[in-house]
């Protein structure tokens, strides 16, 4: 296992989305009898959809089964993004930019369903060698497991690869899969100083994002 790979977030790192599920995740609570909190959004990034499904149904209260609530959370989402995606500014021209020098992937806590409608919308599925979500693995982030199957699926050394995050939940997951850290913080939901200082390095945008800073001296 020698190869390199660069593994991007999705939400909050390629689409600017964190609000537009948290808009979709606050109706379905309202509109279902629940009880919104408004420190839910920071409690739910980085979960799951089956962590998510259930701290709405436990927390905060929705009498709906947990599949369902992932149901009319998804259906709000693509409603939205077959409307318009929400690309992060510069997001296509990063991909496009890298996707020749080094394998690519995603590690998202977004459902399967969303993760492949991103492909789709935005026509970038030729580019990533693997996508996985976190619903696919065993915990969802901070735990490291979607990024250590991404790197699995594409034979890639943690040592030599880096990941790109928004959050706080995300920073500490890919960290604690060995990568180098690149954080773009996200402005809705800013990561806390303490995983700050985890990153490696802080990008203001991704036009910075190069092929050297990403993986440094990884590469």
């Amino acid at each position: 296992m020698t190869e390199r790979a660069l593994v991007f977030d999705l939400d909050g790192v390629l689409l600017d989305s964190e609000q537009v599920w948290n808009r979709a995740k606050e109706e379905v609570v309202r509109e279902r009898g629940g009880r919104w909190r408004d420190d839910a959004p920071r409690q739910m990034m980085g979960m799951s959809s089956l962590e998510w499904t259930r701290y709405m149904h436990d927390e905060l209260a929705v009498a709906l089964d947990p599949a369902v609530i992932s149901d009319e959370v998804v259906r709000r989402l693509e409603q939205t993004y077959r409307s318009g995606l929400p690309l992060i500014d510069g997001a296509t021209e990063a991909v496009h930019r890298l996707a020749g020098s080094v394998p690519l992937g995603v590690a998202s806590s977004s459902n399967r369903e969303i993760i492949d409608l991103f492909l789709e919308l935005s026509g970038l599925r030729w580019a990533f060698g693997t996508t996985v979500s976190s619903e696919e693995v065993e915990r969802g982030k901070p735990a490291p497991d979607v990024y250590l199957e991404v790197l699995r699926r594409l034979r890639a050394d943690p040592g030599r690869s880096a990941a790109v995050e928004d959050s706080h939940n995300g920073i500490l997951a890919a960290k604690a899969a060995g990568m180098r850290v690149l954080a773009l913080p996200n402005p809705h939901y800013p990561p806390g100083q303490d995983s700050l200082v985890e990153a490696d390095e802080v990008l203001g945008s991704l036009h910075e994002l190069t092929l050297e800073r990403a993986l440094g001296g990884r590469a």
